[in-house]
């Protein structure tokens, strides 16, 4: 009879909790579609309007009766800061956590690692009031000068007068703040690759070299892939620092036609002139269209990182079952 009853309250208790988490799924779904309805409706006006071309055009006037807006040279702008950011933050990243995870002594791993962790923590707005009034002159003076002289007649992403606030920059920064949290992620997951992949290359006479190109990277490769994008969408999304950094040009002069010119990304330009749109107007509009652009994006980054994940995946183990 006991046994019974215990039964019969297993049962009660299992349908409970699979009610709850259940409703806890459902929370980030309706969430998600919660904000994609926001951001819909509250850029429909600038869709009916523009169209197409508010994706494809750059003409940026917010003055009342000659309304014109496009969100072309943003969404450029976005994607050459992150992709730059990405192309050198993340060498630096994979080589912090491999250093981390088998190279450093145990005393220097450990306090080489909090540090990378309180540089993850550190807000962005302290990022960008480094690059500003420190950073910003360095490479101006040390980088961007020298380059633009010897290389900006030739080489047309090398153009222009260096000024500091710029794309280039504002990737500097940017790679800066994201270098943190890949080498984090990433150091964890090469500590958690089984020392029996390394004992095995060891016994065929690998050096350490050979033991992360054959044992730790294969064996971790899904996992970096996964930090590499959670890296990237932070790029994507950044905010502050970036505004400091960028220059905020508007319209056409917005596009980076140049690392050393001013530019924007869709975030800046939401965070710059949010406060001076009015509620109900096609700037107003304009500005929620871009975020819901930039949503898209997020999203799609997301839904592409985890299929290169789970193709990683059974690539992987393929490789392990052959």
């Amino acid at each position: 009879m006991e046994s019974v009853k215990l039964k019969g309250g297993s049962a009660s208790l299992d349908k409970v909790f699979k009610i709850g988490v259940t409703i806890a799924a459902m929370y980030v779904l309706v969430v998600v579609v919660l904000i994609a309805v926001q951001l819909g409706s509250g850029s429909y006006q600038i869709w009916a309007k523009e169209g197409i071309s508010f994706l494809t055009g750059s003409d940026w006037n917010a003055v009342h009766g000659r309304e014109s807006f496009g969100a072309a040279p943003y969404i450029a702008g976005t994607f050459v800061t992150a992709g730059l950011a990405m192309l050198i933050g993340l060498p630096v990243s994979i080589g912090i956590a491999m250093f981390l995870s088998e190279l450093a002594p145990k005393f220097l791993r450990t306090a080489l690692s909090f540090v990378v962790e309180l540089l993850a923590a550190v807000p962005s707005v302290i990022y960008g009031l480094w690059g500003l009034f420190i950073l910003r002159d360095y490479l101006r003076n040390w980088i961007e000068a020298p380059i633009s002289s010897t290389l900006g007649n030739n080489v047309w992403f090398l153009s222009g007068t260096p000024f500091g606030l710029d794309v280039f920059t504002a990737s500097i920064v940017l790679a800066i703040m994201i270098i943190p949290t890949i080498a984090s992620i990433s150091r964890e997951i090469m500590i958690a690759v089984p020392n029996s992949q390394r004992e095995a290359a060891y016994m065929l006479g690998a050096t350490k070299w050979e033991v992360f190109k054959m044992a730790v990277i294969p064996y971790s490769k899904s996992g970096l892939v996964g930090a590499s994008i959670l890296g990237l969408g932070r790029a994507v999304g950044e905010t502050m620092a970036v505004t400091m950094l960028i220059g905020n040009a508007t319209g056409p002069s917005a596009f980076p036609s140049s690392l050393f010119s001013p530019g924007q990304t869709m975030s800046s330009i939401i965070a710059n002139e949010f406060a001076e749109a009015s509620q109900g107007t096609l700037h107003m509009a304009a500005l929620i269209g871009i975020g819901l652009i930039l949503f898209v994006i997020a999203l799609s980054i997301n839904v592409v990182a985890q299929l290169l994940v789970s193709k990683v995946v059974k690539a992987h183990e393929g490789a392990i079952i052959a």
